[in-house]
Formats: structure tokens, sequence, C-alpha cells
């Protein structure tokens, strides 16, 4: 993806790519993601274009919404549907930033955590503040349930 072609406008050259290339997975899934980026734009009281790191947490809900799902499937004894799931979610995450690891959300984490105890903001009383600086410095390299139970289980 070059620097001024923004991840919307990737999606739907992908798309494009897909059809002539016959792919009906890949088709069908960049197909459901420009959707929910476009469901995303027209939501609230007027139209809007979402940034990069928006139509990211477009998809990462996307994606979640994938996982949930082939969990629930497998419950159900539904193993292709939830091989059609898991498929979906490999081809979204080719579109997500990559994941921070645990041991590099840990250390930003411990460090915030330090940062509120010298400013006297200790226990659950200080985990609003410190789930907001984390995700200022990690960006979208991280998924906000990660980072709050990275948070949670610092601050206890």
């Amino acid at each position: 993806m070059s620097a001024n072609e923004s991840l919307k406008n990737r999606l739907q050259s992908d798309l494009t790519d897909a059809i002539k290339a016959g792919d009906e997975l890949t088709k069908s899934t960049v197909r459901m993601m420009l959707a929910a980026v476009m469901n995303a734009e027209v939501a609230g009281k007027e139209a809007v274009t979402l940034s990069d790191e928006q139509v990211i947490n477009v998809l990462r809900s996307e994606a979640k919404k994938r996982v949930e799902s082939a969990e629930l499937y497998d419950q159900a004894g539904r193993t292709e549907l939830a091989t059609k799931e898991r498929a979906e979610i490999t081809i979204i995450e080719r579109y997500l930033p990559a994941a921070m690891d645990e041991a590099a959300l840990k250390a930003i984490v411990d460090d915030e955590v330090a940062k509120a105890a010298a400013n006297g903001q200790t226990g659950p009383k200080a985990m609003g503040g410190v789930i907001k600086a984390v995700k200022e410095r990690v960006g979208a390299s991280a998924d906000g349930a990660a980072i709050a139970s990275a948070v949670k289980s610092a601050l206890n």
C-alpha cells in the first residue's frame, strides 16, 4: 500500500482483483468489509469519510465477530461454517496492522501504571487514565480488550 493510498481504496482495488481472479471467498469477504466501512460512514446524523485508523477499528470489529461466530459454530458441531469464518478472519487480518506482542504491551502498561502511581493514582481509580495513555502510545497496534486486560492485571 503506497503512502497516499487509503485503506478503503486498497479494499476496493483488492475487490476488483478478486472478482477478476474468480476468488469467491476473498470477493465476498472484501465486499463485507467495504459494506461495514460504508455503514460506519453513514451511521449518525451526517455521512463522514473514515480515516484509516477508523477503518481499522471497523475491520477489527468484523474480525472479532468472525472469531465469536467460529467458536459458536464449533460448539454446535458446524465445522464447515467455523472453517469458513476462520478463512474470512485470515483475509481481514491482511488489512490490519501487525499486533503488538504481549511483552511490548506489558512494558508500556507498566510504564503508564508507574506514571499514574507517581501522580498519586493507584488501584481501580487509575484504570481509565492509564488505558487512555496506553491507547495513545500503542495506536492501532493493540486491541482495546487486550489493553484493558493488561491494565487491569497491572493495577491489581
